[in-house]
């Protein structure tokens, strides 16, 4: 049976190692003396699944608040350097906005 890494991070430590017991791979070999933290990987391997999961933005140009985003950072600096505490701050609140529309796109 495939399985999907969102399907093995929720069984329990037995249901894994009832899992390892039936493949062959060498990534799970000695699967009776692992623990969970460690069998995951391993099935990952096995299985050739990413052990990680991948979030996408939905609704928004990501790369383009990216770039605003560094171009606010080298604003930043200028503000830093001429002391001008107004600017400063409006580019602080720009970025803390710009960061939290990325955010809350994420799913």
């Amino acid at each position: 049976m495939a399985y999907t890494f969102d399907q093995l991070r929720v069984k329990t430590l037995a249901e894994l190692r009832d899992i390892a017991r039936n493949t062959t791979h060498e990534a799970v070999s000695g699967w009776s003396q692992m623990k969970k933290d460690h069998l995951l990987p391993a099935l990952c391997k096995a299985f050739g699944l990413d052990t990680h999961v991948h979030h996408a933005v939905v609704g928004l140009d990501k790369t383009q608040m990216k770039a605003r985003l560094h171009a606010l950072s080298r604003a930043r600096e200028e503000a830093i350097e001429a002391g001008d505490h107004a600017k400063l701050k409006a580019i602080r609140r720009e970025r803390h906005s710009l960061t939290h529309k990325i955010r809350r796109a994420t799913v």
